[in-house]
């Protein structure tokens, strides 16, 4: 017979986030992880198999101890520790609909703090980084035609990996204005303008392709030699070969990944002078705070701000000792 825990747990899976909140495969499967993980704390640390794991086991001290046991045993980073709180937090604010008895126990739970830490840093590549690697693929061959319009459209629309992986011929439209319709997390669709340069290369390659015939909308954009679409690993996969290859040296140790293209995209539309919410709009941001993380991280609008309030000084200030309003106001102290 199925415990409490399992029939709730279950209930949450599939007809709340699955079935009424709509989300995605990849955020059902993280909330998924995260209990697979309690379930395997409880085992391997409380020893409570899973067939014993009730409700009443999972208080505020063993929630505590399972984000604990993450740190120490699983040495989580202190960013996927406040993951996993936030995924059982949700799990215990839906609950508290579902049986009001566990009113108190829900709230204890979700009183837990998420642990601070300090902000990492914007990793992002400049306008000249950028425009090395989109370069890098040889467009004399097939595949570094696809290669070059993939790479051009990810950063173009600073699409989330899996957005641009989810992309079918549908998703494009190359009658001005230009666009890509993505979808994002909560299956969210946003409208992202395209360049002409991007525009090209996705009208060349559709036409090489012949994926601008009819009956070939749902047919993913960018695909495998087998006709699938090509995965996250396939795309991340293709952006590590071709930063290999580029000769630029300041590339040569960073750290690129496909959400390092979104990063840079939206860090130069900040800087080239992009108000924030346009850009909230285009990274498919919920909330504008999110999207203020390139307002800190901008040295380049931080240096054009001093330059401009050096300029408004033109006269350097008079030695204190040579300021007869300062030294009478000291007199009268």
């Amino acid at each position: 017979m199925a415990t409490d825990f399992a029939v709730f747990l279950r209930r949450f899976l599939t007809a709340h986030l699955a079935g009424l909140r709509g989300c995605s495969p990849n955020t059902v499967a993280s909330y998924r992880d995260t209990f697979k993980l309690l379930i395997v704390f409880f085992r391997d640390d409380r020893a409570i198999p899973p067939d014993k794991l009730t409700l009443d086991r999972i208080d505020t001290a063993a929630v505590t101890g399972f984000l604990n046991w993450l740190e120490a045993s699983r040495h989580n980073s202190t960013s996927t520790r406040n993951q996993r709180l936030a995924a059982v937090a949700s799990f215990y604010r839906w609950l508290q609909s579902q049986d009001p008895a566990l009113l108190a126990c829900c709230q204890n739970i979700l009183a837990i703090p998420a642990t601070r830490h300090t902000q990492p840093a914007v990793h992002h590549l400049t306008v000249e980084q950028t425009r090395r690697l989109l370069a890098a693929p040889d467009r004399s061959t097939r595949q570094g035609r696809r290669d070059a319009t993939l790479l051009a459209t990810l950063y173009d629309t600073a699409a989330r990996v899996q957005e641009l992986a989810d992309l079918a011929v549908r998703d494009i439209r190359l009658q001005p204005p230009a666009l890509a319709v993505l979808t994002g997390k909560g299956r969210k669709t946003r409208h992202v303008p395209l360049t002409k340069n991007t525009t090209a290369l996705l009208d060349a390659y559709l036409t090489e392709h012949g994926l601008n015939k009819t009956g070939h909308d749902d047919h993913p954009l960018f695909f495998n030699q087998h006709g699938s679409k090509l995965n996250r690993g396939g795309i991340a996969w293709i952006i590590s070969k071709y930063h290999a290859k580029t000769a630029d040296p300041t590339l040569t140790n960073a750290d690129i990944s496909p959400h390092t293209l979104r990063h840079s995209k939206a860090m130069h539309l900040y800087e080239a002078g992009i108000p924030l919410p346009y850009i909230r709009d285009i990274l498919g941001h919920v909330d504008l705070s999110t999207t203020e993380i390139y307002a800190r991280a901008s040295t380049e609008a931080k240096r054009r701000a001093l330059e401009a309030a050096y300029t408004i000084v033109t006269d350097d200030p008079p030695e204190w000792n040579q300021d007869p309003g300062l030294l009478n106001w000291l007199a009268t102290l």
